[in-house]
């Protein structure tokens, strides 16, 4: 483990730069949109919803950075909080299915606790990543399909979140191969 920390050294701190000044551009980016149209207007607590989320994406995906060298492990979890975090700000935003109160969207949420619970029960390791990664997809269809009746085009739009899970079953595949 501590020659994976050094191996951050170098070009690895590139990368954590630029992780790291993308989510503060995509922070700015609102408060300079809001400099120039009245179309967007966010509050205070708009922003550290914002802060949090996109905080909380890169400290764990930093956390996974530190503890796996494997590249298919760390794309695959790129992909699980990637999905998770669109998820998070399209129910927020607008909802998945209907507008963001419609209770329907609450089962986006249930797609992202399987998700977490498996890979918890999986240990974390790269077989159970991707069982728990291939479950949430199917759990990502299932209920995209049931928002279909009420609302067409979302229902549409969420089961195709189930690439990203699929995909991200897909890298853990290749990580426990090797």
């Amino acid at each position: 483990m501590a020659s994976e920390v050094r191996n951050l050294g170098g070009r690895g701190n590139r990368w954590r730069i630029a992780g790291w000044a993308l989510a503060i551009s995509a922070l700015l980016l609102p408060f300079m949109a809001m400099q120039f149209t009245r179309e967007v207007n966010w509050t205070g607590s708009d922003f550290i919803f914002a802060a949090v989320m996109i905080g909380g994406v890169g400290l764990l995906f930093e956390l996974t950075v530190r503890m796996s060298d494997n590249g298919f492990y760390r794309t695959g979890i790129a992909l699980a909080l990637a999905a998770s975090f669109l998820t998070i700000w399209a129910n927020g935003a607008v909802g998945m299915i209907g507008d963001e109160g419609n209770p329907l969207n609450l089962m986006f949420f249930g797609v992202i606790a399987i998700a977490l619970l498996g890979s918890a029960l999986g240990g974390f390791r790269a077989r159970g990543m991707a069982i728990a990664m291939s479950i949430a997809a199917v759990a990502q269809v299932v209920a995209g399909s049931i928002g279909i009746a009420t609302d067409p085009l979302g229902g549409i739009f969420s089961v195709m979140f189930a690439v990203a899970w699929l995909g991200s079953a897909a890298m853990f595949r290749k990580a426990q191969r090797g």
